[in-house]
Order: structure tokens, then sequence, then C-alpha cells
């Protein structure tokens, strides 16, 4: 498992992430469109619309916004198909990069990924190329607040977790994927400030890009901020964002 810390990354696009709520919004609501499709729009029978509806939440998103875009992906409003594509590729350095999309263009959003790679040092690779680097986990973020390592290891391990990891201002608990709405909710049920809980793609190795930081450092900012994707997975190095 990485030694990297998660929260690091978190911490890093959490200000960026508030200041552009708008486009969080839309990225879940192409995820709750998706789930509504795969497993209809009722949450108590779709796990996976309840993880989202968990998710939106966690990101302050109002119910009106949640319950609109369920209606929209039932059909009740009128809504559009989206496209689930995982892109791989690599940035400058080397550095493996994975980018989840949500799109109703393939060609589009294919043709945006290829255009910033190419651009900031990268390029756009085929299918497999850098997955077999990453091992997608259940990452849940605890706060350490009243609670000692040992206590959370107890109940995170009793619910279900792989494994916990101090990470110095809080805990971060990996599980297997399908584990994690579970070991989410019991942790909470405990008494766990839960921050976040989300599934990640954890690195095998890490790679620090050195002089070429800078341009990695953009390039993920960049592809963060396209509403085609969802999620950005890389294997770098980088500094924690201090301007907080």
């Amino acid at each position: 498992m990485s030694g990297h810390s998660k929260w690091a990354n978190i911490k890093q696009k959490k200000g960026k992430t508030d200041a552009a709520r708008g486009s969080v919004f839309t990225k879940i609501g192409r995820e709750i469109a998706v789930a509504v499709k795969q497993g209809g729009p009722d949450p108590s029978n779709n796990s996976r619309l309840r993880d989202v509806i968990a998710k939106a939440k966690q990101n302050n998103m109002p119910n009106d916004n949640i319950m609109r875009s369920i209606k929209k992906a039932s059909g009740e409003l009128g809504g559009v198909d989206y496209e689930e594509i995982t892109y791989e590729g690599y940035a400058a350095a080397g550095v493996a990069i994975i980018a989840e999309a949500l799109t109703d263009n393939r060609n589009r959003t294919a043709g945006e990924l290829r255009h910033l790679l190419d651009k900031y040092g990268g390029s756009l690779g085929q299918s497999g190329c850098v997955s077999f680097m990453f091992k997608k986990k259940g990452v849940i973020i605890v706060d350490k607040k009243d609670m000692s390592e040992d206590d959370i290891m107890m109940l995170a391990l009793e619910a279900g977790a792989d494994d916990v990891i101090d990470a110095g201002d809080v805990y971060e608990i990996y599980t297997a994927v399908f584990d994690l709405s579970e070991v989410s909710t019991k942790m909470k049920e405990a008494g766990a400030i839960v921050l976040t809980a989300n599934v990640d793609m954890i690195p095998d190795v890490e790679i620090d890009p050195k002089e070429q930081t800078p341009q990695v450092v953009k390039l993920i900012e960049i592809l963060d901020e396209l509403d085609d994707i969802q999620n950005v997975y890389h294997n770098a190095i980088l500094p924690e964002d201090d301007s907080e």
C-alpha cells in the first residue's frame, strides 16, 4: 500500500473544490444519473445511488439538487445518457495517470485529454497501460478527535476494514471497495467523525517528478476541473498545499 498520505491529496484539493462547488455538483449529478440508470431511483434498493447521495451530502449538495438529479435520470424531467470510460496515460516524468470519465461525447473527452496530456509533457495511452500499477480500495478519512489509535484500529477492524494508517491529524482507513459503505456506516455509528469515504486507486509505487513537479501539478488540477472527468488518480509524490 502507498506510503504517501491520501489525506494530503484531499487537503490539497479541498480549497479548490470549495471554490468550484458548481463543478463538483455537476460531477455528482452525473454520478447520480448513472446510478439511477443502473439500479433505479430508490436508494434503499440501489446501493450505488445510496453511496452517491452520501457523497453529495458530504459535499454540501442541496437536497433539491439531489432530488432534481434523480428525477432527471429517471426520465421525469428529461435527461442525458452518460457513458463511463476510463482513460490511462502518462504525465511528465513518467507519472501514471488514470482519469475516470462520465461523458455524453467520448470523442470530445478523449480529444481534450489527449491535448492536455501532450501540452503538459505527457501522453494518452492504451487501456491497461498503467492501471496494473494501482489497486482499487475504499478510503475512509476519520478525524482523530477524542479517539486513540488503538480505539480506531479496534473499531475499524471489527467493522471489516483492512488497514489503518496514522496520517497526522487524521486516520486513513482502507477497505475492500464493496465494504466501504458498510465500514463507513459502522464507524459513524461507533462515534467516529468520518470526514470522507470514497473509492480510490492506490499506487503500488510512487514517483517523485522533481523539477517537473509544476507541470504534473498543473495537469492534475486542469483534469480535475473538466466536467467530463469524475476522478483523477496518479502515482506522483506532490508537495502539500500550504495555502490553507
